[in-house]
């Protein structure tokens, strides 16, 4: 009953808004629709000018963003320039008898041990050292009676005694200098004499002065050589005409040192010649000095064997130049020795050398935008690095991260390592990497939102 009611009622309303209209003049129902045709239209109007303004708004900000955006870095190829290992070098070792060689001030490219022994050949056991043994008398005699502030020491006169040792080592056949008896000379010129032309009759005569007896000299002989590290080393007499005066080479390694550091016995061992008022001009039986930077120290020779403790000091383009010592003993003649001698050291020196690591301007790499910006990296200078033998030699390099660059730009840095050596190149940029163009940023949206690679 009540939903009949309802409908009644809303019939009657439906009815009279009908009755109202018709009651209405033709010229105001018009008006009325044409009132409500404009009202449509500006509502369209402004729903599509709220589309522009919103497409132009969304257009301007991808612009704005695309535009603005940071692109990234440039990808980088390196070739980092590599170095072949340079052939080992080979020292010449002397071929017979035994032989040892010290360097030292090249610990850097040597390694420390070459201020102790190099190298050795043929062993290092006690054999004859001849007149190697004057060396020896001449130091102890030195330490013993020191030459003083004169710088000559004492003066000996030589007497009978003395002068019958002329006799005795002529018919030993053993190399002998004047000694007139009631001659006299100072300690130096008659150590300078038995050192530089190895007169085995000045070694006794001033070793017997020295210490009143060969017994004495003998003892003191025996007592240095303990006490300066040569315990393989025997003398039993100051000439070396006896074979029973021995050593190892290691041991003369050690003498040797010790008598170039010593200015009275460096200065005698590197004359040329005597410059002994009554023996002037004798020379030295050590021929090789003045050549290969030789400057000492002592020959031997006994029966068919020759030895030779020498020192050297050369230049092989190390900040300082090398000194050396070596040791020679039963060698084969005093020519094949002194022949293997410089052998030896020729083969030292070729083994410094310069190595040649990369050119100025040598391509190293490249760096390579999304946007087709491209520039090589080259090397700014060349590089050369000094060292021995087949030393290793390894590289690195570092490079800069780009997103632009001006050609001549640092952009990294090479480094080499042979040994103990540095040496370093910059890495510039040839070419120049400039910014995309505003319409690539505009059509590459992957890159510009860092969504992936270019499109």
């Amino acid at each position: 009953m009540a939903k009949r009611d309802q409908l009644s009622e809303f019939s009657e309303m439906l009815r009279r808004a009908e009755n109202h209209d018709r009651g209405r003049p033709r010229e105001q129902l018009v008006l009325v629709d044409a009132v409500a045709r404009r009202r449509r239209r500006r509502r369209g109007l402004i729903a599509a000018l709220i589309v522009v303004v919103l497409a132009v708004g969304a257009a301007g900000g991808y612009a704005a963003i695309t535009l603005n955006s940071s692109i990234g870095a440039a990808s980088a190829t390196v070739h980092r320039p590599e170095v072949a290992v340079p052939a080992a070098a080979v020292l010449k070792l002397p071929p017979v008898g035994e032989s040892a060689i010290s360097v030292s001030g090249a610990d850097e490219y040597l390694g420390a041990s070459a201020s102790g022994i190099l190298a050795s050949a043929g062993g290092d056991d006690r054999l004859p050292i001849a007149s190697i043994s004057k060396l020896i008398t001449a130091m102890v005699v030195l330490d013993h009676k020191p030459l003083g502030d004169s710088g000559t020491g004492p003066t000996i006169t030589f007497d009978k005694t003395d002068h019958a040792l002329y006799d005795k080592y002529y018919v030993l056949n053993a190399t002998i200098a004047a000694m007139p008896t009631g001659s006299s000379m100072s300690e130096h010129d008659a150590l300078e004499t038995t050192l530089v032309v190895s007169a085995c009759n000045y070694a006794e005569a001033v070793s017997t002065w020295a210490f009143g007896s060969q017994a004495a000299f003998l003892a003191a002989t025996t007592k240095w050589l303990a006490a300066h590290g040569m315990p393989n080393t025997r003398m039993v007499e100051p000439t070396g005409i006896d074979a029973h005066n021995l050593s190892t080479p290691s041991d003369m390694i050690t003498l040797g040192k010790l008598a170039m550091a010593d200015p009275v016995i460096a200065a005698i061992v590197a004359k040329t010649s005597l410059d002994v008022p009554s023996l002037m001009g004798l020379p030295n039986t050590n021929d090789l000095l003045g050549t290969d930077g030789i400057n000492g120290i002592k020959t031997g020779t006994l029966g068919e064997d020759s030895e030779l403790l020498y020192s050297a000091v050369i230049n092989v383009g190390t900040p300082q130049p090398l000194t050396i010592i070596g040791v020679v003993l039963g060698g084969d003649g005093r020519s094949a020795v002194d022949a293997a001698v410089r052998n030896l050291l020729d083969s030292l020196k070729v083994g410094f050398h310069s190595v040649a690591l990369a050119e100025d301007g040598q391509v190293v790499g490249t760096y390579t935008t999304p946007w087709g910006a491209k520039a090589r990296m080259v090397l700014g200078s060349s590089a050369t690095v000094f060292t021995y033998s087949n030393t290793p030699i390894t590289s690195t390099m570092t490079t800069t991260t780009l997103t632009t660059g001006k050609d001549g730009e640092k952009v990294g840095l090479v480094t080499w390592k042979a040994g103990t050596a540095t040496v370093t190149a910059p890495v510039v940029l040839q070419g120049t990497i400039k910014q995309p163009t505003a319409w690539w940023r505009l059509t590459h949206p992957k890159v510009t939102f860092h969504f992936g690679g270019a499109s």
